[in-house]
């Protein structure tokens, strides 16, 4: 899959974001590194605390089936750019400590970034060995 295949799944889910309070739509689309692709939207409650950002609705879609390798991930949303939470950022590291992140606007806009560059001096998995 490339990046622009990529990113217009990420575009598709950001249109079934549920955000009847924020009216700030995000998607988002991961590739895992069996080759399998899930999407995400963002969905928000009303009480905010258990709202689900669009990144992890895709990884935990992704984990939930079985593929825990994250290789990239497009993220796409309503500002100018959009980059995931710090929670999120959390997440795609435990599952994808090599991943490349996609911020896009659209399949022609878009930069690439590494997670190192998006997390640095991050926690992970072995520093609890």
């Amino acid at each position: 899959m490339n990046k622009k295949e990529l990113i217009k799944l990420a575009l598709d889910a950001q249109k079934k974001a549920y955000v009847p309070y924020s009216k700030f739509r995000v998607g988002a689309a991961v590739l895992m590194d069996d080759g399998k692709v899930y999407s995400g939207c963002n969905i928000e409650i009303a009480s905010y605390s258990p709202t689900l950002c669009a990144e992890r609705t895709a990884i935990f879609k992704a984990i939930s089936e079985g593929s825990t390798k994250i290789k990239e991930i497009a993220v796409v949303g309503d500002a100018d750019p959009t980059f995931p939470c710090g929670v999120c950022r959390q997440v795609i590291r435990e599952f994808g400590k090599d991943a490349t992140v996609i911020i896009a606007n659209s399949e022609d806009d878009y930069k690439e970034y590494t997670l190192d560059e998006l997390l640095p001096n991050s926690f992970g998995p072995e520093d609890l060995a």
